[in-house]
């Protein structure tokens, strides 16, 4: 297997997981015939639709839930390649200011400040993957080098 391979594989192993936890939320079965890529549109926001956003203003519900999904995936996928149960915990203000944490055993695994959270969403699917795979490698190299820890318990 080519690295190309492997990028295109955890690629979809994200995108696949990524709407899993979006239509989880699904009771009523609104979003079955949807595909995929339509279910995570909301996550891409290009250059238009970003300037469309005020700079300053309050978080929207939605908006808030598509983040804690997005997290919600990252501490699956770190999850999955590491063994250890992740949990997000977040905390934010009512203006968008907050801040995500990944806790694996007692061991933060991931330590993110928030800003701008109502203009949350990427400039391509690329740039999304980008993020992630940047956050589950931290989060993976933070148990590999605290495996105690993570464990701990």
């Amino acid at each position: 297997m080519s690295s190309g391979d492997t990028t295109q594989e955890k690629s979809g192993d994200f995108f696949r997981d990524l709407a899993l936890q979006f239509r989880s939320h699904d009771g009523f079965g609104a979003w079955d015939k949807l595909s995929d890529e339509e279910v995570l549109k909301p996550f891409i926001l290009d250059a238009e639709a970003r300037r469309a956003i005020p700079i300053i203003g309050d978080p929207d519900p939605d908006v808030l839930w598509r983040l804690e999904i997005f997290y919600n995936t990252i501490a699956l996928a770190i999850e999955k390649r590491t063994g250890v149960m992740v949990t997000p915990i977040m905390k934010m203000s009512h203006e968008g200011f907050g801040r995500m944490v990944l806790i694996g055993g007692r061991l933060v695994v991931v330590n993110k400040n928030l800003r701008d959270v109502h203009r949350f969403g990427f400039a391509s699917r690329e740039k999304l993957l980008e993020e992630a795979e940047k956050l589950i490698c931290q989060g993976t190299e933070m148990i590999a080098k605290f495996k105690d820890v993570a464990t701990f318990g």
